[in-house]
């Protein structure tokens, strides 16, 4: 059997220079003392519906920022430095908002103030909306609000096999990635209010888990006991491709009890089925493809195959002004090619539930030592998987490096081994450091310092006017992009919502299944 380092070898320089990179940034929009801003998204910043780079997630005031995919780590982070720059310079003209640089939100109002993302008049764009109202009744809008970083990533030449063998290896051993990146170890206590959790008080105002990683990644984060029910393969396109259509197809009694509408008419979600959508799946990882006009993304993943990966288990980094720095991001292509060329056998049920299990103990409990997870029914120490994994990482460290040129990849490696050494150092051993020792375990006064520094050195950084006024033309042609589109509509909402959400639109068929005028919500 060939060894790694084979494999590595194995790949030409030019698909590894063919490696790109993008990046989806979540971020709230914040009042100076920390509370939820709940004006609407900044007209300045152009028509969240139709603008490349600058949109919304949940809510209205939660910012989402889209980089293009890129050759390199410089590129991708320096165009996500520049949205920054554009937006925060836009903020700064209107006002004294910020943005939230952790991934567990800022103090909230009632769940039904949050505002829900407001995206014009046309069918899709009331469409994303009613999704929205549709998460609220679900889940709650305030688990909606937790913010983070998604990493799309895509290599040359892979094939679908190839995608979902890297994706089960991604899931077993996602809780690498989780302990030396998570970055959300407590949160206000605004967010559980009211709602059972196994928190403990930090301070008068905030909650935590002495050993937590990502409050995000665990129990209390982006978890449903409906999606629970779902036993999602990951041993081909096809098989995860059946799973997600029934889950979008099948009625789930709870949400037949909401109703599509409510008795005055307004609509509460665009289904009752499991899902009403498929961005509706919570997953670590998702096969993702380039959707065309009106198409579902289920339908553009059967008929054309899977074309990149959205990594979605990443933190916002409180410590790094735009959330993630190039060492996580080298890191992250690492990690990728790993789970790319080593062994990947078929997952099956019981895997599956113990690597939910393994996710859910490093998110709560990961830095505490002598920590077990479940390495194919044999109990293993957190810590000693995670060094043999960093250790394999070695060679393709070298040939990244020797396809980019300098040892960055190398450095990357040397940061995770300190991290290991030295847990103290990890991102959520310093949030919780530095709560207690500086803010009187205050969460939100913590998060409000670093954001306020945050703003300052974005503001503070060289920004020639043609940043300015390319994202300022990108805002002016969005807005028309938006009206051009609420011009086009024909058929009212219902015969809309009807026909975009048929099942025929699920399957490969005829090129007519595609919807004009709409797009994923």
């Amino acid at each position: 059997m060939d060894s790694l380092s084979d494999r590595v070898a194995a790949l030409s320089p030019d698909r590894l220079r063919g490696i790109r990179r993008g990046i989806e940034k979540e971020s709230l929009r914040a009042q100076p003392d920390g509370e939820l801003a709940l004006t609407p998204h900044p007209a300045a910043l152009g028509s969240p519906l139709t603008h490349p780079h600058i949109t919304t997630d949940f809510s209205e005031s939660q910012l989402e920022l889209v980089t293009g995919a890129h050759p390199s780590v410089e590129a991708t982070l320096a165009e996500l430095t520049e949205i920054h720059q554009f937006v925060y310079h836009e903020l700064a003209a209107l006002g004294d908002e910020m943005l939230w640089v952790s991934s567990m939100p800022c103090g909230l109002p009632t769940d039904e103030t949050i505002p829900l993302g407001r995206y014009g008049t046309s069918n899709v764009g009331r469409a994303k909306s009613v999704y929205r109202m549709g998460l609220g009744h679900r889940y709650g809008r305030r688990m909606q609000t937790i913010s983070g970083i998604h990493y799309n990533w895509s290599l040359p030449g892979l094939d679908n096999d190839g995608h979902f063998a890297l994706i089960r290896n991604f899931r077993r051993h996602a809780f690498l990635l989780l302990y030396l990146f998570g970055a959300s170890p407590a949160v206000c206590a605004s967010f559980v209010a009211g709602r059972a959790h196994e928190l403990q008080p930090l301070g008068a105002h905030a909650m935590h888990l002495p050993w937590a990683t990502s409050l995000r990644m665990g129990r209390l984060g982006y978890q449903s006991d409906a999606q629970a029910t779902l036993a999602v393969s990951y041993n081909g396109l096809e098989s995860y491709a059946t799973t997600l259509e029934e889950a979008l197809t099948r009625p789930y009694p709870a949400y037949e009890a909401v109703g599509i509408r409510n008795p005055g008419g307004d609509y509460n979600q665009l289904a009752t089925t499991l899902l009403q959508i498929e961005n509706e799946f919570y997953g670590t990882i998702r096969p993702k493809r380039v959707i065309r006009t009106g198409e579902r993304p289920l339908h553009a993943l059967r008929e054309r195959g899977v074309e990149y990966l959205e990594v979605r288990l990443m933190d916002l980094n409180p410590f790094e002004p735009i959330g993630i720095d190039a060492a996580t991001a080298r890191f992250l292509d690492l990690f990728l090619l790993h789970c790319l060329l080593t062994d990947s056998p078929p997952d099956t049920p019981q895997e599956i539930a113990a690597l939910k299990a393994n996710q859910h103990l490093t998110a709560a409990r990961g830095r505490e030592p002598g920590l077990c997870l479940d390495r194919r029914g044999e109990s293993v120490r957190l810590s000693d998987w995670a060094a043999q994994l960093v250790g394999e990482l070695a060679p393709i460290a070298d040939a990244m490096d020797a396809v980019h040129g300098g040892r960055a990849h190398a450095q990357a490696l040397v940061q995770a081994r300190q991290r290991l050494a030295a847990p103290g150092e990890l991102p959520s051993a310093r949030v919780l450091q530095a709560v207690r020792d500086q803010h009187g375990s205050s969460f939100v006064a913590f998060t409000r310092q670093q954001a306020l520094a945050t703003r300052a050195h974005l503001l503070a950084l060289d920004y020639p006017a043609a940043i300015k006024q390319r994202f300022d033309a990108l805002a002016v042609e969005s807005v028309q992009a938006q009206a051009d589109i609420e011009a086009a509509d024909r058929v009212p909402f219902e015969t809309f919502r009807r026909e975009y959400l048929s099942s025929r639109h699920l399957r490969p068929a005829a090129s007519s299944s595609a919807m004009p005028g709409s797009s994923g919500a």
